[in-house]
C-alpha cells in the first residue's frame, strides 16, 4: 500500500501549480442551473395555465406557447423537469432514434384516439440541453419554438404512449406522460406541484454560499461515480467516530464537508473553493493541526480539496493545511482522480 503522507500530500507551491484558480466549466454550468430555479418557480403558474387549455391538436398547443408571455425554451425546460428527463436522456433519444422511431414518426394515444406526430427536426438535428436552448443562462433569453423544440415537446408529452415492441427501448420514454393531463386543470395542478417539491428544496439550499456547496456536491458525486469500490458510503456533512474537536466536553462529533466510509475505515474530506478571498480558509487553517492530530489518533484519515484564487491569497493558512493532511488536491478532474487513488489505497479495492 502506498504511504499517504508521502504520496498524496502537496506543498503550497505544488498545490498552487495544480490549481484551477477560477471556476471550472463544470461548476459554472451547475451554478447557472441553480440561478434559473427562481425563474422556474415564478413562471410555474403560466406553465400550468398553458397546459390547462383543452386544445384539439398538438399544433394548437405550439401556437398558444408562441403567443404567450412564456418563452418557448422555458416551456420546454418545465416539461423536461416534469418528466425528470435530463440532458443525458435527451442525447440517448437522439442515439436510439432509429430504433425508437424507424419511420421517423411517433404513434401515440390522446383523447381516446391514435394519432401520428411526424418529426420535423429529428433525426437530422439532435436533442440536447444546449440545442434546445434550456441550459442555465440560455433561459433568460426568450426564444420562440423551433422545429427541434416542437419535437421535444411531442416526445415529453406523449412518449410513454408510443408503442414499440422493444421494451428496453420503450422504457426510455416511460416518464414522458404529461400529455395525459393536458386540458385537465385540477389534475395538472396536483401533478406539477408534486414534481416541483424538489425544486423548492433546491432553492432553499441555493441562497447561501451556493458555489461553495456546489463544489462539495461536485466532489461527492465525482467520488461516487469514479471510485469503483463497492460497499462505500459517501455522505455530506457527516462525522467520524471519536473525533470531537469542536466540543470535547460534550462529546459532540465534528462535522466534515464529506465523509467516505467502507466498513470501519473513514476518511474526512474538507472542500474549499473561493474565487475571492474571505475568512473561511483561515478558519480551516486554524483548525487543521488539531483536527489532523485527532483524526490520526482515532485511526482515520483527512483530505482537503482546495482551489480558487481567493484561497491562494492566504498562503499561511494553506501551508498549515498542506502540512496537516493525508492528501491535498486542487479542483480539477485530474486532481480529483488523485483523491480517488488515495481513497482506494486506504479503503482497499474490490477483492
Amino acid at each position: 500500500m502506498n504511504n499517504p503522507k508521502e504520496d498524496y500530500r502537496k506543498t503550497f507551491l505544488e498545490l498552487e501549480k495544480a490549481a484551477s484558480k477560477f471556476w471550472p466549466t463544470e461548476l459554472a454550468e451547475m451554478e447557472a442551473e441553480l440561478s434559473i430555479i427562481p425563474l422556474l418557480l415564478k413562471t410555474q403558474e403560466q406553465f400550468i395555465q398553458i397546459l390547462s387549455i383543452d386544445v384539439l391538436e398538438l399544433e394548437d398547443l405550439f401556437t398558444i406557447v408562441n403567443s404567450s408571455a412564456l418563452s418557448g425554451n422555458l416551456f420546454v425546460k418545465h416539461l423536461v423537469i416534469m418528466a425528470d428527463f435530463g440532458g443525458e436522456m435527451l442525447k440517448r433519444i437522439s442515439r436510439e432514434f432509429k430504433n425508437l422511431f424507424p419511420n421517423e414518426e411517433m404513434k401515440y394515444y390522446w383523447k381516446n384516439t391514435q394519432r401520428i406526430y411526424k418529426f420535423q427536426a429529428l433525426p437530422t438535428k439532435s436533442l440536447s440541453n444546449q440545442t434546445l436552448k434550456i441550459n442555465g443562462k440560455d433561459l433568460f433569453v426568450k426564444h420562440s419554438l423551433d422545429e427541434r423544440q416542437k419535437d421535444a415537446i411531442a416526445l415529453l408529452l406523449f412518449g410513454s404512449s408510443h408503442n414499440n415492441s422493444n421494451q428496453e427501448i420503450s422504457s426510455i420514454l416511460a416518464r414522458c406522460e404529461i400529455g395525459d393531463y393536458l386540458g385537465k386543470p385540477s389534475e395538472l395542478d396536483s401533478f406539477i406541484k408534486q414534481r416541483y417539491i424538489w425544486v423548492s428544496r433546491i432553492t432553499g439550499g441555493a441562497k447561501s454560499n451556493a458555489l461553495g456547496h456546489l463544489a462539495q456536491k461536485f466532489v461527492a458525486q465525482y467520488i461516487k461515480d469514479e471510485i469503483g469500490i463497492t460497499e462505500i458510503e459517501v455522505k455530506s456533512g457527516a462525522t467520524l467516530p471519536n473525533v470531537t474537536h469542536t466540543d470535547p466536553t460534550t462529546g459532540r462529533l465534528t462535522s466534515f464537508d464529506i465523509v467516505v466510509k467502507k466498513k470501519q475505515k473513514y476518511i474526512a474530506i474538507e472542500v474549499s473553493f473561493q474565487v475571492t478571498t474571505n475568512s473561511v480558509i483561515e478558519r480551516k487553517g486554524g483548525q487543521a493541526k488539531a483536527r489532523y492530530e485527532q483524526v490520526e489518533a482515532a485511526g482515520h484519515k483527512i483530505a482537503y480539496v482546495i482551489d480558487g484564487a481567493g484561497n491562494f491569497e492566504r498562503q499561511s493558512a494553506l501551508q498549515t493545511i498542506c502540512l496537516h493532511s493525508h492528501c491535498t488536491v486542487a479542483f480539477s478532474k485530474n486532481e480529483l482522480s488523485i483523491l480517488c487513488d488515495f481513497l482506494r489505497d486506504y479503503l482497499g479495492s474490490n477483492d
